[in-house]
């Protein structure tokens, strides 16, 4: 279990269009909600709310400290909305988890470790599934699940959903999917294909070449011969 993040907001005031000013002034809108509770706009500095949604993603605990309360709320973040151009924060919204109650999030898949088939010069790793859906309660929550792919020793051999085992977490991906797989590279056909294709075309341009010249020489043998006669 990765260590909590920490952010500092406050309670918001601005509401609606008129929020475009807080942006001005490098403050990010921010809406929490969650189980049971009422929605509650914050708002929050621009390059420290920026700072705790790169690292927190949306698996990762954020302990979340709203001026005037005294009790720090627990929330990860539940959706970031970017300036397509700028590529800057215009608005995030937090969900507070209750701590004694599961939760179901996507938690990304990082491949660990070396396979041993790997080093015949023919096979390739596959990775079919970039992250898995979990459920547990919030405090066993990964920010990424690791998968060790040195178990695998030879072409076509994988790893599914069902080889995961997670203490205390549910996988709820199909167990038969697979992870990842080692495979031997395909054989490019199509480029043997192609270069035939030249050779075949230089053939019969050649052929048809060598009859027009026939042609021609048969023609100008007539001609001799009609002069001669003449």
């Amino acid at each position: 279990m990765a260590e909590k993040i920490k952010l500092k907001v406050e309670k918001r005031e601005i509401t609606g269009k008129k929020v475009r000013f807080l942006r001005n002034r490098g403050i990010v809108p921010l809406h929490l909600f969650g189980h049971r509770l009422d929605s509650m706009a914050l708002q929050g500095d621009a390059a420290t709310l920026q700072k705790v949604v790169s690292r927190a993603g949306h698996t990762r605990l954020i302990e979340l400290e709203v001026s005037g309360e005294a009790t720090p709320r627990n929330v990860m973040v539940r959706e970031v909305q970017k300036d397509p151009i700028k590529g800057n924060l215009i608005h995030v919204d937090l969900y507070q988890v209750n701590m004694s109650e599961k939760i179901r999030v996507e938690v990304p898949i990082v491949l660990v470790g070396e396979s041993p088939a790997l080093k015949i010069r023919d096979n390739m790793l596959y990775q079919d599934l970039d992250s898995l859906t979990i459920e547990c309660l919030p405090d066993k929550m990964p920010d990424r699940i690791q998968v060790d792919i040195s178990g695998i020793t030879e072409a076509e051999q994988a790893i599914r959903v069902k080889d995961i085992v997670l203490p205390d977490i549910t996988i709820l991906n199909e167990p038969d999917l697979v992870i990842a797989k080692v495979s031997t590279r395909p054989v490019e056909v199509v480029e043997e294909a192609k270069a035939a294709a030249p050779t075949e075309a230089s053939a019969e341009a050649a052929e048809s070449a060598e009859s027009e010249a026939k042609t021609e020489a048969k023609g100008e043998a007539k001609g001799e011969t009609k002069t001669e006669k003449q």
